[in-house]
């Protein structure tokens, strides 16, 4: 035991206890912010705000020790931006699903993902997708998150006809949301630690300073709050296209985002043999968020922070996961925060996630308008799985236009079938 380090086999690893659990306290810091925004987000879908908040919580803490006792890796597992949205505002919102059965879709998402991640699919898959589509997504998703941002800090209205337009720049809301962006965007471009969990406090304080009531005053929080949400799953629609399209479209972007995030993260510590059992932690996890009442959990980008600051074994993810647990501690308390101090960070995770088209090879046209139309149709529709299908769509259709239908893989063809069969019974219902 002493020559290895322990479990977490911290000699072999050259690291120590105490680097570990700084580089989990940075971590924590660094993400924390997520139980805020994940609950507000999932409080427009009608989850209660404090079994959201709880649901949050116990997702990353139960996350966090699937990834540090399977995998032994420092990934950081917490609903993630972006999949959160589409839980809300295109399950919910625009497809009508009831809270309670979208976390259904959750479920059976994640089930799909472990099946996939414990399988070879997950390479078939992997290799099936073109690299355009697959970064066309994140793309797509950053866009979405950048209008949310906007729109929950008054900057942009959607009126009855859905057309977007300037806020008004006069209201005291939007003057808030201006100033903590500025705060926010200087802190992360200076690398300020925990940005944007001071952004967090700051935007809540000068929400206190302009006069900007509150949500909620109230400082008190009962576990019973919490007992309608946890297994709050409901089937009933279970045997419905529809439900099968949305899991499907769930496990779609956690597959696919959480292949280049786990590579990403591995390989910058130079630790890419614990790949495997990282993407099947990271599944098995996304499945329990549907029991706790969440959107998926995924492999963080900010797992960054906690690498930089020494973090190479999975010790670091189990510190940050018992902080969280810690968390509930503060949860009478988090319904304080006001829109215009999460605004600003859903913007810059939005234009962090927009960068990705740098990735793209948009030259080949019939690669470029199925990734283009993903990109603008995901937020111009404000469905997240109508804009991914209307790109898998086009894809084989410009393929096969422009002679090169071999390139096109058998998955690819049934996807797209899959997506317009959707359509199809959607236009007539």
């Amino acid at each position: 035991m002493k020559k290895t380090g322990g479990i977490f086999r911290l000699n072999e690893h050259n690291t120590t206890i105490k680097q570990e659990v700084m580089a989990g306290a940075i971590g924590y810091f660094t993400i924390v912010y997520i139980i805020a925004v994940n609950a507000m987000i999932l409080s427009e879908a009608g989850i209660p705000f404090e079994g959201a908040v709880m649901a949050t919580i116990l997702a990353s803490f139960v996350g966090s020790l699937l990834m540090a006792f399977w995998a032994n890796a420092p990934i950081l597992l917490v609903p993630g931006m972006g999949i959160n949205a589409m839980f809300t505002y295109t399950i919910v919102q625009t497809m009508g699903f009831t809270w309670q059965e979208a976390l259904a879709v959750v479920f059976v998402s994640g089930l799909l993902f472990m099946v996939i991640a414990f399988t070879k699919l997950s390479k078939i898959l992997s290799e099936s997708i073109p690299k355009t589509l697959k970064e066309a997504i994140t793309v797509g998703l950053g866009m979405f998150l950048l209008l949310i941002g906007l729109e929950k800090g008054g900057l942009v209205e959607r009126g009855s006809n859905a057309i977007i337009a300037l806020g008004d720049i006069s209201d005291i809301k939007v003057i808030a949301t201006i100033i903590t962006f500025l705060i926010t965007i200087f802190l992360f471009m200076r690398n300020v630690k925990g940005q944007f969990l001071w952004s967090i406090i700051i935007g809540t304080l000068l929400g206190v300073l302009l006069g900007i009531d509150p949500k909620d005053t109230g400082a008190s929080f009962n576990l019973s709050d919490y007992a309608g949400v946890f297994a709050g799953v409901s089937f009933d629609k279970l045997l419905y296209l529809p439900f099968w399209i949305a899991a499907f479209s769930v496990t779609m972007v956690l597959v696919f985002e959480n292949i280049g995030l786990i590579h990403g993260h591995l390989d910058m510590i130079d630790q890419p043999q614990k790949y495997p059992k990282s993407f099947q932690a990271n599944a098995v996890s996304a499945m329990t968020s549907g029991i706790f009442g969440t959107s998926p959990t995924v492999s963080t980008v900010e797992s960054a922070a906690a690498m930089t600051a020494g973090g190479r074994t999975g010790l670091t993810t189990l510190t940050t996961g018992v902080l969280f647990l810690a968390s509930i501690w503060f949860i009478p308390y988090l319904k304080w925060i006001p829109d215009h101090a999460i605004a600003p960070i859903l913007m810059i995770i939005g234009g962090l996630m927009i960068q990705n088209v740098k990735n793209m090879d948009l030259r080949d046209l019939s690669e470029a308008f199925p990734a283009i139309f993903i990109i603008a149709m995901i937020p111009f529709t404000y469905s997240i799985a109508d804009g991914i299908a209307i790109g898998f769509i086009l894809y084989p259709i410009l393929k096969i236009a422009s002679g090169k239908a071999k390139d096109v893989t058998v998955p690819i063809y049934i996807i797209a079938f899959l997506f317009l069969i959707n359509f199809v019974v959607h236009s007539i219902h």
